[in-house]
């Protein structure tokens, strides 16, 4: 970790990155909480994403996720600023989570100089953000060169998340019963896209290959003549449907197991497809 930057990076673990990541540019990751059956647990820190799915599993009722509070921010930004240092914190969609009000109302009651960004993301797309900000704030560019690069970023980002069953959706209270009964009926997986930073329905798709022809085909469309940064899929105990759509695409895409935060929401079997560019 390089203690001496004057500018430190500060995201949430819905972003999905790495140890190795965290580890390189010193970025401190702040955790939300996740409720199983009255028992809370520190996402990433207290429960790893294969454990909360064998959990959520066979809890009783679906597991709730809380964002961290004004308080727990308010010490991590305190504590890097001990040095000098201001801070650049950012954070997964404000649409869907009420992490990044959260850093907000810290950001106003520490001394420390924070800028808070909403990332409109989640998952990877978050990722690159953070990422391109923690390299930019190591070669020691100036706070307003690093929100130039993140709008970049934002701007060059897609996200696509595929839900592989509905029960999730159903229990969450996100679709209706009748809804989610002629869906599963006609097996239909909807897919979505995370444009404007809020779960926007694009397409459906009956089975697994419909699904990756359509991620792939966007894909295609959408980096034709870019350098392509990154292609990530994450998900939720999916590897089949993963390998259906890696085979599909002509990059090597990063691919892990996602957070629990977005696991509870999708349910088993969902996959989040992002890629950027420039």
């Amino acid at each position: 970790m390089r203690g001496n930057l004057m500018i430190k990076i500060v995201t949430d673990t819905t972003s999905d990155l790495t140890n190795d990541e965290i580890e390189k540019y010193g970025i401190t990751v702040v955790p939300l909480t996740l409720l199983i059956d009255g028992e809370s647990y520190l996402d990433r820190f207290e429960i790893s994403p294969s454990e909360f799915m064998k959990k959520m599993a066979n809890s009783k009722e679906l597991p709730k996720s809380s964002q961290p509070s004004a308080g727990a921010f308010k010490e991590v930004y305190d504590q890097l600023s001990e040095d000098g240092s201001e801070v650049i914190s950012i954070h997964m969609t404000g649409k869907m989570s009420g992490t990044v009000r959260s850093a907000e109302s810290a950001a106003e009651l520490t001394d420390t100089k924070v800028t808070v960004i909403d990332s409109g993301f989640i998952s990877r797309a978050l990722s690159y953000q953070v990422l391109e900000a923690a390299e930019a704030a190591a070669q020691g560019k100036s706070v307003e060169e690093i929100l130039e690069i993140v709008k970049k970023v934002k701007e060059n980002s897609s996200l696509y998340v595929v839900v592989d069953t509905l029960d999730n959706l159903v229990k969450g209270g996100r679709i209706g019963k009748g809804r989610a009964f002629l869906g599963s009926l006609l097996n239909i997986k909807p897919i979505a896209s995370l444009a404007g930073g809020e779960y926007t329905p694009v397409s459906k798709a009956r089975n697994h290959t419909q699904v990756a022809k359509y991620l792939s085909s966007q894909y295609e469309q959408e980096t034709q003549g870019k350098i392509v940064k990154e292609v990530s899929i994450v998900h939720a105990d999916g590897m089949p449907l993963v390998e259906k759509v890696k085979s599909k695409i002509s990059q090597d895409p990063f691919v892990s197991e996602t957070t629990p935060v977005i696991s509870t929401h999708t349910g088993k079997g969902a996959i989040g497809f992002m890629f950027y560019f420039e």
